[in-house]
């Protein structure tokens, strides 16, 4: 069992980094972190921050350097690579504005010293969300990314010391372009998972790249296979990590898939299990850090650190260990021990599935306990909602007038009988429907429609607020929509549960 702590101002020394999402954070050694750039406030950075292990010291060093336009190192950027040779970390493209970049550059942080690279070979195209790994202690494997103008598949591998690219020429079945997604060596072959693919989808595959090692012995023609393991698997994602060792997936962001601009952040965390090839859950004991996509998380002995990200809305800068619980920063949970929250459970589904708990939770509420676990605020009173009727909803009207046919236009002033024969129609029409068939214009006005009856049939008619939400959470007659305030909230496996939970009240 591991537990998340946030970090405290005694566990370091020296200035943390600031706020930011898109940067990068790599392992020197066993030694330090080094993380770089990133993004704030709509602003690319360039620092250097780096995390001292035994002095638990945070520091910016003083760099020198020379690149090819006389500065001292990389210019500002975000969603560039990182990977880390022995005490060089090796930076390669990213993004600053509109820009792709393709520049090169090594920082030794013996001496801490940025060094422009001049490399030679099959140079890849400027990108940006591009993923990379360490194969050994000499070369780097870069798979994908995005130039600005479409997803790319290909893989460069880079020769640290003689600074030469090769593409990689692979037979047989390629994966879809993407970018935002990870690449991990796990002993012969790099493991990419998720992305952002070419048609705009997130992605939840998992392919394994062989023939990346020269030993003689090997002679492996380079390859990709699909992996389909059992167990959980994570949901599509993209802007995740995967940190090497235990090979621990965490956060990044999906899609509800019915309004394209609607992001599913996540903080479960899931491990891909070497020994029984298997996806599972990886057990925590309290609750996790805010969801999130585009951070960083590394790895210190048996410890991982969190850093930074950014959900849709604001950008991080908090510190989070994830610790096993023998560990002394676990303790600090003693005095006051968190709520367990199970293995499985996913934050996509996290409003369908925490809607009642067990009843051995006697000293909260079944409310506060929503409260506490999904982090909102649900009163025991009915919202402050806007439920207007029908004959007064002119968004409803005009749609259930397109309905009855065009020849019988919404009336501004009175012709009651004709809205109502539409709004009649209309709700006919949902009855009769199925998830598949309602397009995306009708779910703004179908959830209106769903929490004006629920009002009508169950506040009108007499129940007080307290008894109507005390049924709701009881499981005798769950509404769960009837909270939420707008349809950009609503999740595609949301629209199946809201129209059944619609049907049900057309009947009453």
């Amino acid at each position: 069992m591991h537990y998340w702590v946030r970090a405290s101002p005694s566990d370091f020394t020296g200035t943390v980094p600031q706020p930011r999402s898109g940067h990068t954070a790599v392992n020197i050694g066993k030694s330090k972190i080094v993380v770089f750039g990133g993004l704030v406030d709509k602003q690319f950075i360039s620092d250097l921050c780096v995390y001292d292990f035994e002095n638990k010291l945070w520091f910016q060093p003083e760099c020198s350097g020379n690149g090819s336009d006389g500065q001292v190192g990389p210019s500002s950027r975000a969603f560039h690579i990182a990977v880390a040779i022995d005490c060089h970390m090796f930076v390669f493209g990213g993004r600053s504005g509109s820009k792709r970049l393709g520049d090169f550059w090594v920082l030794d942080t013996d001496i801490w010293q940025w060094s422009e690279l001049t490399s030679f070979g099959d140079l890849p195209s400027p990108r940006d969300f591009a993923a990379a790994s360490a194969i050994g202690n000499r070369k780097i494997v870069m798979h994908g990314g995005w130039d600005g103008k479409k997803w790319l598949s290909d893989v460069y591998v880079l020769d640290t010391i003689s600074l030469e690219w090769m593409e990689l020429s692979v037979s047989g079945s390629l994966p879809p372009p993407r970018c935002g997604h990870t690449a991990t060596m796990v002993e012969k072959r790099m493991l990419i998972y998720g992305g952002r693919g070419g048609g705009g989808p997130i992605m939840g595959d998992l392919w394994a790249l062989k023939g990346l090692l020269e030993e003689e012995e090997e002679n492996e023609t380079p390859g990709w296979t699909q992996l389909k393991l059992p167990g959980q698997a994570p949901s599509p994602r993209c802007g995740h990590t995967i940190t090497s060792g235990e090979l621990l997936l965490f956060g990044g962001h999906g899609t509800g898939g019915w309004l394209s601009r609607y992001d599913i952040y996540y903080n479960e965390c899931i491990i891909l299990d070497r020994v029984s090839v298997q996806w599972k859950r990886f057990p925590t004991s309290n609750e996790p850090p805010p969801a999130r996509a585009y951070h960083s998380m590394t790895s210190i002995g048996s410890r991982y650190l969190l850093f930074g990200g950014f959900d849709g809305k604001s950008t991080f800068g908090d510190l989070w260990w994830l610790v096993p619980e023998d560990d002394p920063i676990a303790k600090r949970l003693a005095s006051s021990p968190a709520t367990n929250i199970p293995e499985d459970e996913d934050l996509a589904m996290a409003k369908k599935t925490q809607l009642s708990h067990e009843a051995s939770q006697k000293e909260e509420s079944v409310v506060s306990e929503l409260q506490k676990r999904l982090d909102i605020s649900v009163s025991i009173s009915v919202p402050d909602l806007q439920v207007i009727d029908e004959l007064e909803d002119k968004e409803f009207l005009e749609l259930a007038s397109s309905l009855i046919g065009a020849g019988e236009k919404v009336s501004n002033n009175g012709e009651i009988s004709n809205n109502q024969k539409a709004a009649q129609a209309l709700r006919d029409h949902w009855g009769k429907s199925t998830p598949k068939l309602i397009p995306l214009k009708e779910i703004g006005p179908l959830l209106c429609d769903y929490q004006r009856l629920i009002t009508r049939h169950h506040i009108s008619n007499g129940a007080s607020d307290s008894q109507f939400t005390e049924s709701n959470f009881s499981g005798k007659e769950s509404y769960q929509f009837y909270h939420v305030k707008s349809a950009s909230q609503l999740r595609m496996d949301d629209i199946p549960k809201l129209l059944e939970e619609y049907k049900q009240l057309l009947s009453k």
